[in-house]
């Protein structure tokens, strides 16, 4: 399996502000979104892991050892028209989440929420660059990558977990599923990009732009038509989001 070493040479304030619901704090000081970006970039390990398998659309199966059986209607729909998915997992380490509950815990809630919203907004960047790493060979390979699609989302179980880390052997980083189903270090995240046909195209929704709730604090500001991001998410899962403009991409090794 292909292992990721990630750098985090920026971290998107603007979304670190948004997962702590401050995207219309105006007055709130700008100073302490800087110092838990810099934190972040200090404490995190950012790694992933990735491997491209056969995907068998009719029989709804990854042909994997063992194959992994995908579903649920919308990751199904989401997969029809592929005939390969790429199956990755990504973290930014446990020192972060450590670092998070010790201010918690000292009565720090404002810089531990800053802290968390740093480190969601970091794991989302580095899964962005390994989604960027596979979309640069699927389409060497005359594939059209889809966007990525993660347990939790729609109605894909997060039991799925277990099974989908085992395929791509997370404990590789350091990244395992817990007895509930949820990842651990909790900065981390699984996902699948299928990989289509040159000419096909999917319609399923993506993105904030397809959840009814207009006023939820972490929507997406809408993307401009030129900067359209292929990377974004199907919605209503805050913890994980699209977070781009990174300057600078680590190196996948083997």
């Amino acid at each position: 399996m292909p292992i990721y070493n990630g750098m985090l040479p920026v971290i998107n304030k603007d979304e670190v502000k948004r997962y702590a619901g401050l995207r219309h704090a105006e007055d709130f000081p700008q100073k302490f979104v800087d110092e838990a970006c810099k934190e972040i970039q200090l404490l995190a390990t950012p790694k992933g892991v990735y491997q491209e398998y056969d995907y068998d659309a009719e029989t709804k199966t990854i042909l994997s050892n063992p194959p992994f059986k995908i579903e649920g209607s919308v990751i199904e729909k989401h997969l029809e028209k592929s005939t390969k998915v790429y199956v990755l997992g990504v973290t930014v380490g446990e020192d972060v989440e450590v670092r998070s509950e010790q201010l918690f815990k000292a009565g720090n809630y404002t810089v531990g929420l800053l802290l968390d919203a740093a480190a969601t907004t970091a794991v989302e960047q580095v899964a962005d660059q390994v989604n960027e790493v596979i979309n640069t060979i699927a389409k060497k390979q005359g594939y059209k990558p889809t966007w990525r699609f993660s347990p939790g989302y729609g109605n894909w179980p997060l039991e799925v977990q277990k099974d989908l880390a085992k395929i791509i052997k997370t404990e590789q980083i350091g990244l395992q599923v817990t007895d509930n189903f949820l990842l651990f270090p909790r900065k981390s995240v699984t996902a699948i990009i299928g990989l289509m046909p040159a000419n096909e195209d999917i319609k399923t929704k993506r993105g904030c732009t397809s959840c009814s709730q207009k006023d939820c604090a972490s929507r997406k500001l809408p993307e401009k038509a030129s900067t359209q991001n292929t990377n974004d998410q199907v919605p209503c899962e805050k913890s994980t989001a699209d977070a781009s403009n990174i300057t600078m991409k680590g190196q996948p090794t083997n």
